[in-house]
């Protein structure tokens, strides 16, 4: 039973991949993350070279993945009890500053640092039980969706910087990584009756049969209009559309609002994870 560790994608989507994508649902962002450093390099995400890395148990099989793209916090899949104690010892977690991982799995990371860690923010992974499980927003909200184009460029780029501000994050992707969204329809606004964008939704490109929503972003003046729940409620019925067979999207528990939204939407809770500052 070991971790093995590497730089080299290829040899990671190659060895992990079918681990990784057998357990699509809870491995939701190592498919997502991966999928992003193979299409747009491996700084993608920040300046420094990713690390990778794979959970072989003792039957020879990987069992589980990691991925690390610093600065941001080490990505722990769905991995065994044994393969997280394992972590623990590994001077690569000693290397990592914070780690996003299944709140029982971090909470034990965070126990085998050997002094306080802080919770970032609290996650909830939901998932929305086919396409006849979506409930659209009754009454509907003013107005209707449609894709962004690039034409909506400095306005995407605006509100994604707007989301980041928002949720406590300084990672805001590039007109690249959003023109690649728009290549294949990830990113839908919701226009009111004059044809004003007022909110947006995004989703992953499908991998494993799933699809993630992310981000969803109505301006601060334009809240509480249901502008939120018609574009996620579009944005989910495009995901199917592209060829998901799961839809699924992570809140933020400490925002009461959107889950609020998104258990009337249909979707329901799966897991929940803990992004940790280990440092």
């Amino acid at each position: 039973m070991t971790w093995t560790f590497t730089r080299d994608l290829n040899s990671y989507l190659r060895t992990a991949g079918p681990a990784v994508a057998a357990n699509a649902v809870s491995n939701t962002m190592l498919l997502t993350v991966a999928d992003a450093l193979a299409r747009r390099g491996p700084h993608a995400f920040g300046d420094e070279d990713p690390v990778f890395g794979w959970w072989t148990g003792p039957d020879g099989r990987v069992a589980g993945a990691l991925l690390w793209t610093p600065p941001h916090p080490l990505l722990l899949g769905a991995v065994p009890a044994e393969a997280v104690a394992a972590l623990g010892a590994e001077p690569l977690f000693a290397a990592a500053g914070g780690v996003n991982a299944r709140r029982a799995d971090a909470e034990a990371l965070a126990a085998a640092r050997g002094r306080p860690a802080r919770v970032e923010e609290e996650q909830r992974l939901y998932r929305l039980p086919g396409r006849e499980g979506l409930v659209p927003p009754d009454p509907a909200p003013a107005g209707g969706s449609r894709p962004a184009v690039p034409d909506d460029l400095p306005l995407l780029l605006e509100w994604f910087a707007a989301f980041a501000r928002d949720v406590g994050d300084d990672f805001v992707p590039s007109e690249a990584a959003l023109l690649d969204r728009l290549s294949y329809g990830g990113l839908l606004l919701w226009e009111d009756p004059d044809g004003t964008p007022v909110s947006m939704a995004g989703f992953s490109r499908t991998i494993g049969g799933t699809a993630r929503l992310f981000p969803v972003y109505t301006p601060a003046p334009l809240r509480g209009r249901g502008y939120a729940a018609g574009v996620t409620a579009a944005a989910s019925t495009a995901a199917y559309a592209s060829g998901a067979e799961e839809v699924l999207l992570f809140t933020d528990l400490a925002n009461p609002t959107s889950n609020g939204v998104y258990l009337r939407l249909g979707y329901r809770p799966v897991e929940d994870r803990a992004v940790m500052d280990l440092a």
